[in-house]
């Protein structure tokens, strides 16, 4: 995506946005002055709003720097970083386009992909990457959450290695996606169920949590296996996903297994269908069926320490931008917990 400069952005801010009814007074002078003072701050109310990046601005192999820029502009002072831009920025061997998907052209790139970034992960310096984090925490920005793809998939070595980056980043926890599999055969279960119990035993030798995160398929069974196969086995519940596949009210999820909760994704969309047993699609925020406001002002009123991460993947309206819509569910947030 383009970059934009700080007054470009103000100027967005504080016409586009008010145009659509979505900022007041007050808030549009509170962007003018993130703007200007170049300092962003997103925790309302105690809740640290935060944003999935580079993921959100639909750019796999944005840079660290770029990514600060865009939070700055957005007032956002806590990510779930991926860890490309990272090993980017570490001088990876093997391209973030790549490693982003976990494969290649053909299997046999793929497997020397593998075998590149296994080797060269050994050889990665924590103090490199205490430099790549400076440059957040100069910005003030948190990196609370390092997103590994892929990662029940990895060596041993490598696996220790991402639990080593994500402490050296200064984050509370890892995220991954929760194992699946669309055989439900006791071999395919059994496979899924060890490579969680793999993953957590790392957790817990290191004391850091992992996050699952889920999809529209993933029930509240499911999480409740992977946080009863390790003491650091966590949940990052995307409140969206839940409604849409019709696992039930993510209001309800959150009060029972909050202390297992690393953070939520914040997303709207439309529930479950039973009648064509269709998933909802994603809207703007406000419009679905997702209970955002609800799920940000129980983490506020409770004080629990668990990051509202938006991840922005509904179509951008014609006529405006992915920034500027990013803007929007970020002063959706702001304004529920005011």
């Amino acid at each position: 995506m383009s970059s934009y400069t700080r007054r470009e952005f103000t100027k967005l801010a504080l016409a586009a946005l008010p145009a659509a009814g979505l900022l007041s007074a007050a808030s549009s002078a509170r962007a003018a002055e993130t703007a200007k003072a170049g300092k962003p701050n997103s925790k309302v109310g105690g809740v640290q709003i935060g944003l999935n990046v580079p993921y959100s601005f639909s750019s796999p192999t944005m840079s660290g720097e770029d990514i600060i820029k865009n939070c700055t502009l957005l007032g956002v002072s806590g990510v779930e970083l991926r860890a490309q831009p990272v090993e980017a920025f570490l001088k990876s061997p093997v391209p973030a386009t790549v490693a982003a998907r976990g494969g290649a052209v053909d299997s046999a790139e793929a497997k020397s992909n593998a075998a590149k970034l296994d080797a060269w992960r050994q050889s990665v310096s924590m103090e490199d990457v205490k430099a790549f984090r400076k440059m957040f925490n100069d910005a003030g920005i948190l990196i609370e959450i390092v997103k590994v793809d892929n990662i029940t998939k990895m060596s041993d070595g490598s696996i220790d290695y991402n639990f080593k980056l994500a402490k050296a980043l200064g984050a509370r926890a890892i995220s991954t996606e929760i194992p699946r599999t669309d055989k439900d055969t006791p071999a395919e279960v059994a496979r899924v169920t060890a490579e969680i119990k793999r993953l957590g035993s790392f957790a817990d030798k290191h004391e850091l949590m992992v996050g699952y995160h889920g999809h529209t398929h993933s029930t509240e069974a499911d999480f409740e296996a992977a946080t009863g196969l390790a003491k650091y086995n966590g949940i990052n519940l995307d409140i969206g996903h839940y409604v849409a596949g019709g696992n039930g009210d993510p209001v309800a999820f959150i009060k029972k297994h909050h202390a297992r909760i690393t953070h939520v994704h914040i997303k709207d969309k439309k529930k479950w269908d039973p009648v064509t047993k269709k998933e909802g699609g994603n809207t703007p925020f406000g419009e679905g069926d997702t209970p955002i406001k609800e799920v940000l002002r129980l983490i506020r009123d409770n004080k629990w320490s668990i990051q509202a991460t938006i991840e922005f993947e509904y179509k951008v309206p014609e006529g405006s931008t992915r920034m500027a819509e990013i803007a929007k569910t970020v002063q959706y947030c702001r304004d529920a917990l005011a």
